[in-house]
């Protein structure tokens, strides 16, 4: 700072100064939201490309292929012991998981969408007439249960 030598020109230095330190400290501050606020588009710009970015997914256990995230693909992965599961197979391994571990209940749904592909989809007439033949069965089944049932009850 310079010395006053007069009251008023003095003064009118002193403010001028003072005015131009807040200048430089309002630069720095529009500086620094600036330099902030580019920071965050860019981080924002690669979190959305990150979210755009779809890829196919096959079900380990029916073979149905899907299209998700990277992110959403991981969960699933972490919630099935690292395989990637369907929506409908998640659910069945779901019921079983009750009775049984994760990675059981995944083998045993597993093996079943594999015989299902095996026999149901190359020939569903042999599919039709194999689920017939087991409601026939359970029909029969349950007649000589009730009839056995309804002889023990009569009295003489």
């Amino acid at each position: 700072m310079t010395a006053v030598t007069t009251g008023g020109d003095g003064q009118q230095q002193l403010e001028a100064e003072a005015e131009n330190e807040q200048k430089v400290v309002l630069r720095k501050a529009v500086s620094d939201v600036s330099q902030e606020m580019e920071k965050y588009l860019i981080v924002k710009s690669e979190l959305e490309t990150i979210i755009e970015e779809v890829e196919q997914a096959e079900c380990e256990c029916c073979g149905l292929k899907e299209e998700c995230t990277r992110v959403y693909k991981r969960q699933v992965q972490e919630r099935y012991c690292g395989k990637w599961v369907c929506g409908l197979c998640a659910e069945a391994v779901k019921e079983r998981v009750v009775v049984l571990a994760m990675e059981d209940a995944l083998n045993q749904h597993k093996d079943f969408c594999n015989h299902y592909n095996a026999t149901t989809r190359i020939n569903p007439k042999l599919s039709l007439t194999l689920s017939m033949r087991q409601i026939a069965k359970r029909s029969l089944e349950k007649r000589k249960s009730m009839s056995k049932l309804g002889r023990s009850s009569s009295y003489p």
